[in-house]
């Protein structure tokens, strides 16, 4: 039997006054500017089906994630590691978490795990005989490595725009676009569009699906008959904040509270040069016959990034001041204030243990293609590096998938520091721990395959 596909997408866009995740101060919805919503993508081979999905929230965490997942295997009877829950990570969706609005935080969870299962059912009733191919394109000028050395030899996250201070990036930029797609006997085709960067374009108290949103629905005005899922990769490093900009670069962007330019104009032009990366190769996508489907998980025990007991007084002092809206007091602004905040909060939430996480990667494979899903924000180093160990066809890896616990830095990254490395949960060794995890399942595939 060959390969068939199924595709759903649900509305999951929040009530008004639900907190909006992604920032370290509180922000209340107050205006929707484009719905959020859930897309499924079911694949199967005959033998094995698996459920793809792509969900425009920040995150789901561990707490929240885990028993959606549990709820749609039983409800769909599929095994739980063929399931795969990949956030768009916009930061201008809800927050599960946290003191704020409780009910009404309690009552959206029972609406995603709902319509999750919904959008899950409704993908496996759609399937139908299709034939896969794929490529690759790029989408320039849009996404950039955010940590900066500067003249100081600090690493400084967001620096600001054309600060004299900045020397260099410290990192690579990937700026190609993963496309895989799905021709439908008698319906629509399906498309993949995989593109790593922060969507962290608006800000403010509202509810977006941020440059994802504008990607699909875009693609699919464009393309007759065609619907479009949009999986991010690795972007712990990546945002859209160009701080060198030339020529009409800071057309629709305004400057923010962290020294980062924000625009929902900005987010629609991201969109518009991701589903333009796609219009590139569509017609031209490499086919393949006899896609085989497969699934498997493991499970990575990471040590914590615990504080040393002699730092926490200083932590107390700043999340004290921070709490009580009283940051003037704190000795730094823009980014330099989040990181500072950001580090405060980490070592308090980890003063008493725990002094290890368990992490859960996810894979699937699709013929040729393989899905890594990386419970957090990878760099894109470590992306192009499990990238690199997949020879068979793209491999793309996806933040924010089966759960979600933070920040993964590279180990050089926790020696110069920074945002991420300061405010990570974990120690100096997780990204290339996830690396290796991640190569390991890719093994297995490969081991299948032959």
């Amino acid at each position: 039997m060959g390969l068939s596909v199924g595709f759903s997408r649900v509305d999951i866009t929040p009530p008004l006054g639900i907190p909006i995740a992604g920032y370290y101060q509180l922000r209340l919805a107050r205006q929707v500017l484009d719905p959020l919503e859930a897309s499924a993508l079911a694949v199967s081979d005959g033998s094995r089906t698996v459920l793809i999905y792509s969900v425009d929230l920040l995150e789901l965490k561990n707490e929240f994630c885990e028993p959606i997942i549990g709820f749609i295997a039983r409800e769909l009877g599929l095994p739980k590691e063929h399931i795969f829950i990949a956030c768009t990570h916009t930061h201008t969706g809800p927050q599960l978490d946290g003191d704020a609005a409780p009910e009404l935080r309690k009552e959206y969870f029972a609406f995603i795990t709902h319509r999750l299962r919904d959008a899950g059912c409704f993908a496996l009733d759609d399937l139908k005989p299709a034939r896969m191919g794929y490529e690759t394109a790029h989408a320039p000028n849009i996404s950039f490595i955010r940590r900066y050395r500067m003249k100081d030899g600090d690493i400084h996250t967001n620096p600001g725009i054309n600060n004299p201070d900045v020397v260099c990036p410290v990192g690579e930029i990937d700026d190609s676009v993963s496309v895989v797609r799905f021709d439908r006997e008698n319906s629509d085709s399906v498309v993949i569009a995989h593109f790593a960067v922060h969507p962290d374009t608006i800000g403010g108290c509202v509810v977006s699906a941020d440059w994802p949103g504008f990607a699909r629905r875009t693609l699919e005005k464009t393309l007759d008959n065609v619907k479009c899922l949009v999986l991010n990769g690795a972007i712990g490093d990546v945002n859209h904040v160009n701080t060198s900009p030339k020529g009409g670069a800071l057309n629709d962007l305004v400057m923010d509270f962290d020294d980062c330019m924000r625009g929902y104009g900005h987010s629609r032009h991201m969109g518009r040069v991701i589903a333009g990366a796609v219009l590139q190769v569509f017609d031209k996508v490499i086919y393949c016959d006899g896609a085989r489907v497969e699934a498997a998980q493991a499970h990575l025990l990471c040590p914590s990034n615990r504080p040393a007991p002699e730092e926490l007084p200083g932590a107390e002092r700043i999340y004290e001041l921070h709490s009580s809206g009283r940051d003037a007091e704190i000795p730094f602004t823009g980014m330099q204030l989040t990181t500072v905040v950001a580090e405060a909060e980490r070592m308090l939430e980890l003063k008493d243990g725990p002094d290890a996480f368990d992490l859960l990667i996810s894979a699937v494979r699709i013929g040729p293609v393989a899905l890594i899903g990386i419970p957090g924000e990878p760099f894109s180093q470590t992306g192009r590096e499990i990238q690199a160990a997949w020879k068979a066809g793209p491999a793309l890896p996806c933040c924010c998938t089966n759960g979600y616990s933070n920040y993964f830095p590279l180990a050089k990254d926790y020696l110069e520091g920074g945002y991420e490395a300061r405010s990570s949960l974990f120690k100096a060794g997780v990204a290339e721990a996830i690396r290796d995890k991640s190569v390991e399942l890719l093994r297995v595939f490969e081991a299948e395959r032959n």
